[in-house]
């Protein structure tokens, strides 16, 4: 096995942990002390530093949610000076201001690391030639993911998002041999590569994909590296906690969360407790050494759950699964909670459909409506009406039983829904609730 930072990686549990309190208390007092956002914070959830004598006292901290960081926009939370920081990321905001992080030169020098512990673990390194197909500039996989590969050796071709036939150019020329994206963009590469008569599998030396920024299943990833004969990965991160930093090792089994830089927690995210390692719940994280933009119980809205079982490729480091969904993602139809995820694992295990979908919410009367629509696999196109009913009945049935609520199916003509160069949205919902 190959590490970048063995003595960290493969550290001892009860060293990490002594590690992470050291360093939550350390944060504490900081903030305490020099942040008023934490200090009153703090003061009014009835909590002090000294109250924090072990690791498990952090659920005595207030959470953390996106709204404060966009009430207190551009820099109110931030505790370094302006000379201090050395670059600002900006999110998209769907309402209102976006979200301002700040970074310092150690804060970028932390991310970095942690992005090539990461990349090493999926066996990227010297050698190896990355297109980084994430958005560069106020977006942050690019960059983070940029610095990365080019702190492990690779060497980096700088694509972002876009120009398909270019990016198959680019990885056919350039003898490309990993790629970073989203995979509903890889998805569209692969797709345009067919219409150009390029295997990516057989024209091209692609050989392993970092994929992330939207929820996938594994039924994706299978059929990813089946067609395209790469290895798929995912990679984890949100802008508030510095870009995406954490990825699964070569087992697939997980997505290592480095314990010296994060301390994660999964709670019920409506009881807001915590729930036992191997359940889904909300994922909260506390970023132990980040100074520009200091993170406390950040509320993620991401579903995952915990793995702390020992990983067989040798790292200590805690696992949390693939992300299931969002909190703000989960639609509830008729009284049932449905995730965009379970649509997708479904539709990709029927082989006349492909994974290109889309999800229309609509209340008619009192009751809600949902449609799913769905593209044929060309090898399954008939121009003749009964296959098509038979397929959509054949959708609809699978759909209700893994779902556990009924939906309308519209099959559509290949090619024919869209595509998306960055994170794929997938849902319309029309309701007025």
């Amino acid at each position: 096995m190959i590490t970048w930072d063995p003595n960290m990686e493969m550290m001892p549990e009860a060293e990490l942990k002594k590690m992470q309190f050291k360093l939550l208390k350390m944060l504490v007092y900081r903030l305490y002390s020099f942040s008023n956002f934490y200090h009153e914070r703090m003061d009014a959830h009835g909590v002090h530093p000294d109250d924090i004598t072990r690791l498990e006292d952090v659920v005595k901290l207030p959470f953390m949610v996106k709204s404060d960081l966009r009430d207190n926009y551009p820099d109110k939370i931030f505790t370094a000076t302006p000379e201090e920081l050395v670059r600002y990321h900006v999110s998209s905001g769907t309402t209102g201001k976006p979200t301002v992080v700040g970074y310092t030169k150690n804060d970028l020098d932390n991310w970095t690391e942690s992005l090539a512990r990461a990349l090493t673990s999926c066996g990227v390194g010297r050698g190896d030639v990355v297109q980084v197909a994430y958005g560069y500039g106020l977006f942050t996989g690019g960059l983070g993911l940029h610095y990365g590969a080019e702190r492990i050796g690779a060497t980096v071709v700088p694509a972002s998002v876009g120009n398909t036939e270019r990016q198959l150019e680019l990885m056919q020329d350039l003898r490309v041999t990993a790629i970073c994206c989203t995979p509903s963009y890889l998805a569209h590469i692969g797709e345009t590569a067919k219409k150009l008569g390029i295997s990516i599998k057989n024209d091209t030396r692609l050989r392993t994909a970092i994929l992330g920024a939207e929820p996938w299943s594994d039924q994706m990833r299978q059929r990813i590296e089946e067609e395209m004969g790469i290895k798929a990965y995912n990679i984890y991160g949100t802008s508030e906690l510095s870009g995406p930093m954490f990825t699964e090792c070569k087992e697939q089994d997980g997505i290592h969360m480095w314990s010296d830089l994060a301390f994660v927690e999964i709670i019920d995210p409506e009881t807001s407790q915590p729930v036992p390692d191997g359940e889904d719940g909300e994922m909260v994280v506390t970023i132990l050494q980040k100074e520009a933009l200091p993170i406390i119980r950040y509320r993620t809205g991401d579903i995952t759950s915990m793995n702390v079982s020992p990983c067989p490729c040798g790292r200590t480091h805690p696992r949390i699964a693939r992300l299931s969904g969002r909190v703000d993602d989960m639609l509830i139809i008729r009284g049932i909670n449905v995730f965009p995820s379970q649509v997708e694992h479904t539709l990709l295990s029927i082989p006349e459909v492909s994974g290109y979908f889309m999800i229309e919410v609509d209340r008619i009367g009192a009751l809600d409506n949902m449609l799913v629509k769905v593209e044929l696999n060309p090898e399954a196109f008939s121009d003749k009406i009964n296959d098509i009913l038979d397929i959509r009945r054949k959708v609809g049935h699978t759909l209700k039983n893994m779902l556990n609520v009924s939906v309308d199916v519209e099959i559509s003509e290949p090619g024919s829904l869209p595509r998306f160069e960055g994170k794929a949205k997938r849902v319309i919902d029309r309701r007025v609730l």
